[in-house]
């Protein structure tokens, strides 16, 4: 036995020196793929450009071009003919809530966790293939599916993780049976929060706690709950949560870990206290007023809206709830329009959760989008615009590179659509039939005939 563990140790030492270890000048080239005879929508400008080439070595863009590109010696490289076909940065959705949309919400709430988890990466997995390479999670157990999609072990999008969804007792995120309440300083935590769906925190110290351990597990931003919410239990939607102290307390947080603060929040009065608080993120906002909409773009506050209205891609709630859904339904219109009217910096994303029907419907989501901007402007919302609200996450951000278009030196996360997205926004809603090609951080995960 002893003999035996030596060996091991042994093992293990000549492992751990050669992991320490410089590379070696000979490493094998990178794998390249050229893409000939393509035109590009790069997610800045809002057009479509002249016949080009673009080349991608290893996980980036090295080479965008309208002449011939000749691939760097002794690199294997696959070639793409698009035959004059669009190329456009992989999309992002920045509201998600990957880790529980595919699943109903009696199953996220109630079942192993296990299950739960499963079912996630299968979501993660379907949600690549419909051409999305990038998501913000904003609340939710994603650590670990994280983990496994940035290791290999399941394929899915870039995840900006929030984790554990901040809530107070009461709020949008209390998902405790009223069985359960009151609970004693000595009492275990609540299933919901064993698990990191949500977590309760009544006091500035507490927010501080449940902020600091979701930085501890890698989170890219924090998410609170500040107001009243749709699907809740408890909360009616015009009740403000968690006091300016409360909020300021994530926000310090935030900020010494050089990062920031995002919101779920829909009236203006908890829309100004989280803006006093330092908040630099809105999520929702569909009740909101004009003089707070008038502040947000005086702030350079980030509004991240869905368009939420009372058709197939919102399933009807009952009672209360259903009053609650009308309401916000009836002000998207209403944000949209002040958002453009003022400029607010504003990003798009989907806010599906607890609902494997509607977890298919991002492209038509984002097509919807039309109702109030152009073409052009719907695609460079869910691409460069949505990447610039990534970046806020600063240096907590855990992919190393540029997001959201296609220009030399970017990450080469890029769709090959079949034909003009700007001429034909729906193009994006059947993605199965659509997007030819899907590459993500270099990698080509479907690549259809074409």
């Amino acid at each position: 036995m002893q003999i035996r563990c030596r060996n091991v140790l042994k093992t293990l030492l000549i492992l751990s020196c050669a992991a320490t270890q410089p590379a070696l000048a000979q490493q094998p080239p990178a794998a390249g793929v050229l893409f000939e005879n393509i035109r590009i929508f790069d997610g800045k400008s809002g057009r479509i450009s002249e016949p080009s080439n673009v080349l991608v070595v290893g996980n980036v863009i090295r080479t965008i071009s309208t002449s011939p590109i000749a691939a760097p010696p002794a690199t294997a490289v696959t070639r793409i003919d698009g035959g004059g076909r669009t190329l456009m940065p992989g999309l992002i959705d920045a509201h998600s809530h990957i880790s529980v949309m595919a699943v109903s919400m009696t199953d996220a709430l109630n079942a192993d966790v296990g299950y739960v988890h499963l079912a996630a990466g299968k979501a993660a997995e379907a949600m690549l293939l419909r051409g999305f390479t990038t998501v913000r999670d904003v609340g939710g157990p994603t650590f670990g599916l994280k983990r496994a999609i940035d290791s290999g072990l399941v394929p899915g999008p870039r995840i900006f993780p929030s984790g554990t969804l901040i809530s107070q007792t009461g709020g949008h995120g209390d998902f405790r049976p009223p069985s359960e309440i009151p609970r004693a300083a000595a009492d275990p935590l609540s299933y919901t929060e064993r698990i990191g769906l949500s977590a309760i925190a009544d006091s500035p110290d507490e927010v501080r706690r449940r902020a600091r351990e979701n930085l501890l597990k890698g989170a890219s931003q924090i998410k609170l709950t500040a107001g009243g919410g749709v699907g809740s239990a408890y909360d009616p939607l015009d009740v403000t949560q968690f006091s300016e102290a409360e909020l300021r307390a994530a926000v310090e947080v935030a900020d010494n870990w050089g990062t920031y603060v995002t919101v779920h929040a829909y009236t203006p009065r908890a829309i100004r206290v989280a803006i006093t608080a330092g908040v630099k993120v809105i999520e929702h906002g569909q009740l909101i007023d004009e003089a707070t909409v008038k502040l947000m773009a005086e702030k350079g506050i980030w509004w991240c809206l869905q368009p939420l209205l009372d058709d197939a891609d919102w399933t009807p709630l009952s009672g209360d709830r259903r009053v609650k859904q009308l309401a916000v339904a009836k002000g998207t219109d209403i944000a949209y329009a002040l958002a453009r009217k003022y400029g607010v910096r504003t990003a798009w994303g989907t806010d599906i959760i607890f609902s494997p029907e509607l977890a298919s419907s991002q492209g038509e989501m984002l097509a919807k989008l039309v109702r109030w901007y152009a073409p052009e402007d719907v695609l460079k919302m869910a691409t460069g615009d949505n990447a610039r609200l990534l970046a806020l996450s600063g240096l907590r951000s855990p992919y190393a590179g540029k997001l959201g278009v296609v220009e030399e030196g970017a990450l080469a996360d890029l769709l090959l659509v079949d034909g003009d997205p700007v001429a034909n926004i729906r193009l994006i809603e059947d993605p199965a039939r659509n997007f030819l090609v899907i590459m993500k951080d270099g990698k080509i995960y479907k690549n259809l005939p074409h």
